[in-house]
């Protein structure tokens, strides 16, 4: 029987229960992250317990462990549940008190819940490349938060899904952002180019360690906006996150990306990620 994280205790599947007045189900009142686990071990552990910190921070939210706290408990599901390549899923609550839209009072006490899934590597969507459609960005303009309110992002997912897509890119303006679920690159002339970290975006965990993977190959990015002509007129485009890794877009919409298929950058970045794991 599968194990899952209720604050702190290890429980199993069939017992874990999240009662109707927790403030994630009454209000998308909480936080999340996904975590990747590749033979056995938790992927860039300590990466997302910080940006779970953070997330916390900006929404005025207790967390009710340490991070070490933290680290040892997901360290022991991943552990008891027998995972070998996989993901984590956790989220953390404001707690379950009586419906009103302000907070709580400091005795209602904050809600973590994890829990493991099976999920193999993408290698052939990886090795293929996958298509993308495009559409307008209308969601809050706290997309850094990694925060339960994902309506938005499920819609725009959808839309993908409808068009026969696998992620869809979205835009303010004429200003690309992000995926639905993942950050996006862009090469042009040997020159990668990503959305600022800022409130516009989640600063995704795999955006960071492909900067840092692009600093070790010395290759030259810049963190600046860029518009949907620039994207469609991209040599290549790719996009990143924690299930996906390093994702070759080949398609946008009915138009191909270069030549229509995994570019160099693209493929030497892929190589160099799974270096680390």
């Amino acid at each position: 029987m599968a194990q899952v994280l209720i604050n702190g205790e290890i429980v199993t599947r069939i017992d874990a229960k999240v009662d109707i007045e927790d403030r994630a189900y009454q209000f998308g009142d909480g936080i999340y992250e996904v975590i990747r686990v590749y033979n056995g071990i938790c992927y860039q552990l300590e990466e997302h317990i910080q940006r779970l910190e953070r997330s916390a921070k900006e929404i005025r939210l207790s967390l009710p462990f340490s991070a070490e706290e933290f680290t040892q408990q997901l360290q022991e599901l991943v552990k008891g549940n027998q995972l070998q390549e996989g993901i984590i899923y956790t989220q953390v609550t404001r707690g379950v008190a009586p419906r009103y839209h302000g907070f709580p009072s400091d005795d209602v006490k904050p809600q973590f819940v994890a829990y493991t899934k099976d999920l193999p590597r993408p290698t052939a969507f990886m090795e293929h490349g996958v298509k993308a459609v495009l559409l307008e960005d209308v969601r809050w303009l706290r997309c850094d938060i990694k925060s339960l309110n994902l309506l938005g992002n499920v819609l725009a997912k959808q839309k993908a899904n409808d068009e026969g897509g696998f992620e869809a890119i979205q835009h303010r303006g004429d200003i690309v952002t992000e995926g639905s679920s993942s950050n996006v690159f862009l090469v042009q002339e040997g020159i990668l180019y990503t959305h600022p970290a800022s409130s516009l975006i989640l600063n995704g965990i795999t955006r960071v360690k492909v900067l840092e993977l692009c600093e070790k190959l010395e290759l030259i990015v810049k963190e600046q906006e860029f518009t949907v002509k620039d994207l469609l007129d991209a040599d290549e485009v790719f996009i990143t996150s924690t299930t996906s890794e390093v994702m070759p877009i080949t398609q946008i919409d009915d138009q191909p990306v270069g030549p229509g298929i995994p570019g160099p950058l693209t493929v030497k970045l892929q190589q160099e990620f799974v270096k680390g794991f």
